[in-house]
């Protein structure tokens, strides 16, 4: 029996998890060093997966299947394609990065209230979250996938209403500092209740949907339905199918967000410290966007086709808002987060263009999206923390006081607006190209979302880093070793994908292929005037 890479790689930040958990109070410095250990490990055993895996070979590699509740088919059965691979080690990569980065984020404080913050509980609940993402992304069984698709909703409860962040300036109206904690105590508890309910919901909704799917097909399999409706062996009625796509897909929009199931990442990323925002949108809002690919369009390939035009319009719906929003936005992470919203419309829009470059840009995008995005909150989240402030109003002249500072918050924005030459251009591009051979007119809408990205990105930089120096940011420190260490190597990622993202093309688009055969698509034929 080989060794079951793809289980350990889950179960090495589950058990970390535990351990983290479980070591003494007063040694808080430990449970942060071993949950970073335990991170690291669980990179390594990612980086050999994906070593192992190839492009050219099986659909799914490096397969488990393993009986679990028999009576009712379900078995743990974990495989990964180009697409689950790329986005299993996107997550093992950033989660270093996001615990690095909140090294000091549940450190004891008395406020007024005079609680403390569980260190060891802070890094114990983000090693389980990536290990629900990573098994999320490896599960080919449709019970399975779905167990853990809910269970990660917990932890993620936790963090963002028990660890939210402690940068008050937005509750400056209130008469004194106890009343401010208060306030913001109320908001975090009213994020992640909104963050739950939402997600709650949509999850109720699939989990009738993963019945009616077993009543049709007789067992959870992703990999058995799929090739029992190639040859015939399995027929869904047109209704059936459809009700169960829009099962699926209603979940799954609420976790990606589409718009109008997006209302819950503004609260939930404003409140929660900044690592956690990293977790919720470079990380967890991905098995929605993946899930679709994997699931909605594997199992039920009409109904995706019929929904197209409809997806399509909420999808750019989504561009357009949300980039107007993030212009329009007084608070630094709520911008980012209306930011990822409009981000997110164009992947969804690439994934339902269904053409090989749309969705090849928008499995790209999914990656470059997660490491742009890391990269600009984590130093928004380092400037908020000196200043104590998530208001835009209250920097100025930050360039001239911290200028690594303002220059890697450069970099993050402009890869943000998808400059060329950074990580995010190239999947945007593709995206743009592979929607308009197909859909020129939603092509052409989506374009305005760039320029809009360009001018909330542009007008952030101009008001939080140029101008006069405020008074309150006279003093402000320049990046630490610690933070260096976080943010100098997701510019690095994004330089070397922006001009050389062949590594991760080259493992998405046979993926990418089978998945548009699936869906009986091919690409469209350019309207070429021959030659005289």
């Amino acid at each position: 029996m080989s060794f079951p890479l793809l289980t350990a790689t889950a179960a090495l930040p589950a058990l970390g998890a535990i351990a983290t958990a479980a070591v003494p109070a007063a040694q808080r410095v430990a449970a942060k060093w071993l949950a970073l250990l335990v991170s690291l490990g669980t990179l390594a055993l990612a980086v050999v997966t994906l070593v192992r895996f190839d492009p050219d070979g099986a659909r799914y590699q490096l397969t488990e299947s393993h009986p679990w509740i028999a009576d009712f088919g379900v078995r743990y059965e974990l495989g990964v394609d180009g697409i689950g691979v790329a986005l299993v080690a996107l997550t093992a990569l950033l989660i270093p990065f996001i615990i690095l980065a909140g090294w000091h984020d549940a450190d004891p404080q008395e406020t007024g209230s005079s609680r403390w913050r569980p260190t060891q509980g802070f890094f114990a609940l983000i090693l389980a979250v990536e290990a629900m993402v990573i098994i999320s992304f490896e599960a080919t069984d449709v019970f399975l996938f779905y167990i853990f698709f809910e269970a990660m909703l917990i932890p993620m409860y936790f963090l963002i209403g028990g660890f939210g962040d402690r940068a008050h300036g937005a509750y400056r109206s209130a008469a004194s500092a106890a009343e401010g904690d208060a306030a913001a105590a109320t908001q975090r508890s009213y994020a992640a209740v909104k963050f739950l309910l939402y997600n709650l919901v949509g999850g109720l909704i699939m989990l009738a949907a993963v019945i009616g799917l077993y009543v049709v097909a007789g067992n959870f399999s992703l990999q058995e339905i799929v090739q029992a409706r190639a040859n015939g062996s399995l027929h869904m009625a047109t209704n059936t199918e459809r009700w169960l796509f829009l099962g699926f897909f209603f979940a799954f929009a609420v976790k990606a967000p589409l718009w109008p199931l997006h209302t819950w990442l503004p609260n939930a990323m404003g409140e929660a410290t900044a690592p956690v925002a990293v977790l919720i949108t470079a990380v967890v809002d991905k098995v929605g966007t993946f899930a679709m690919l994997r699931f909605c369009l594997q199992l039920f390939p009409e109904a995706s086709k019929w929904a197209t035009p409809a997806i399509l319009v909420l999808a750019l719906i989504s561009i357009v808002y949300g980039a107007l929003l993030a212009v329009g936005q007084r608070d630094i992470k709520r911008l980012v987060a209306y930011a990822s919203i409009s981000h997110f419309g164009f992947i969804i829009m690439g994934i339902f263009a269904m053409t090989s470059q749309g969705q090849s840009g928008a499995t790209l995008y999914m990656v470059n999206h997660g490491i742009s995005t890391a990269a600009l909150m984590l130093v928004a989240g380092f400037l908020i923390s000196r200043r104590g402030s998530r208001l835009i109003a209250d920097y100025g002249g930050v360039q001239k006081v911290a200028p690594v500072l303002a220059g890697t918050f450069l970099i993050g924005g402009l890869a943000t607006l998808s400059l060329p030459g950074l990580a995010p251009f190239v999947s945007e591009f593709l995206v743009l190209v592979g929607t308009f051979t197909r859909y020129p007119v939603v092509g052409i809408i989506a374009t305005f979302g760039i320029v809009l990205a360009a001018l909330y990105t542009l007008v952030l930089y101009q008001r939080t880093m140029t101008g006069p120096v405020k008074a309150e940011v006279a003093e402000m420190p320049d990046l630490r070793v610690r933070e260096l260490l976080v943010v100098a190597p997701l510019i690095a990622l994004l330089i070397f994908l922006g001009v050389y993202p062949k590594p991760v093309t080259d493992i998405v688009n046979p993926a990418v292929k089978q998945t548009m055969s699936d869906v009986h698509k091919t690409d469209p034929k350019p309207e070429v005037e021959a030659a005289k």
